[in-house]
């Protein structure tokens, strides 16, 4: 390598460097003049025990401190259960005239991760691209950093306010109900191709779920590896459960384009409390005897109409090749 290069190279990291500082800057500027919602992601394995809401009261004066306005504390895995909830929280954000979005995540092991991002406006909520970030080991230390955040700048924020809010979000019974999800088979699975969503195929739409603190921080050779493996599971339960044509979908793709192309059902998959994803999609609840345990559920969206069939009977489980199989068994006979 010559020397010539070598300042080349060195040059482009500096500049490089100089434009992540110009937009982690913008960041903050825009948290130092705006108001902030707060979303949680805990693990209920972490040692000690704390609750979301419990980390909100501990937080909440760490991004006082640091010149921030939160004004809503919500727990992450409620809002990303749909998208029809999540364009619903976003409609409220817009209302309120929120201008970011704070994520905290608490892992299995205790360690804490923090984010700031701007908020994009829509149904995404957030979008890969320039924001503050932090990590600790324990809380002290996630405070410290939090509050470090606006050092040496001044903020705009007066009226903020002492203790932390859960405002409720207007519409959200609403949006569930018009969610569309229907306790019944789809018809016609044979007269056309069935898209099936690998992981990663939902591009900016499935970004905030990656902040979820079971999924969060997988780099992207294990998310490559994950999605392989997923493939070649999901071809081996789908060869012996579905008689009918299957399409995998390893980016996004619109709505008008897997019409074209034949597609007229999409396989959708989704991931949760059980209780919650329930209730969600116009369930009971109280019928599941293990409200608690994180299980996946599988449905098919019918792209035409925009509705969800969940099935005749409850097939939730932890893991997504049962779940698979028994959803699978019940809308293909």
């Amino acid at each position: 390598m010559t020397l010539l290069t070598k300042y080349i190279l060195t040059a482009g990291l500096l500049f490089l460097t100089y434009l992540q500082s110009i937009g982690q800057n913008e960041v903050v500027e825009q948290f130092l003049s705006g108001k902030s919602v707060v979303f949680i992601s805990a693990s209920t394995n972490a040692t000690p025990s704390l609750s979301w809401k419990e980390l909100a009261e501990e937080i909440h004066s760490a991004l006082i401190a640091a010149g921030g306005d939160p004004i809503a504390y919500y727990e992450l895995e409620e809002a990303i259960l749909s998208e029809a909830i999540k364009s619903t929280y976003a409609s409220f954000f817009s209302q309120r005239l929120v201008k970011n979005i704070v994520l905290l995540i608490r892992k299995n092991d205790g360690r804490f991760f923090s984010h700031v991002f701007p908020f994009t406006g829509n149904a995404n909520i957030i979008a890969p691209g320039e924001n503050w970030s932090g990590s600790s080991e324990d809380l002290p230390g996630i405070k410290n950093q939090i509050e470090s955040l606006g050092s040496g700048r001044s903020s705009e924020n007066f009226l903020v306010i002492e203790v932390p809010e859960y405002p409720p979000v207007p519409g959200m019974e609403n949006s569930r109900a018009q969610s569309g999800y229907l306790p019944r088979n789809p018809l016609n699975l044979d007269a056309f191709k069935l898209g099936v969503l690998l992981t990663g195929a939902s591009g900016n739409e499935g970004f905030l779920t990656s902040f979820r603190h079971d999924v969060y921080g997988k780099p992207e050779e294990q998310v490559a590896a994950e999605q392989r493996a997923e493939r070649e599971g999901m071809e081996s339960v789908f060869e012996a459960n579905y008689p009918h044509e299957v399409v995998f979908l390893t980016e996004a793709r619109s709505n008008q384009e897997l019409i074209r192309e034949g597609v007229q059902f999409l396989l959708m998959k989704q991931e949760g409390r059980e209780a919650d994803l329930m209730q969600s999609m116009g369930l009971d609840p109280q019928a599941s005897e293990t409200p608690d345990r994180v299980v996946v559920k599988y449905y098919i969206r019918f792209l035409v109409r925009n509705e969800q069939y969940i099935g005749t009977r409850w097939d939730a489980d932890p893991d997504w090749r049962v779940a698979l199989k028994s959803f699978l068994e019940q809308v293909s006979y």
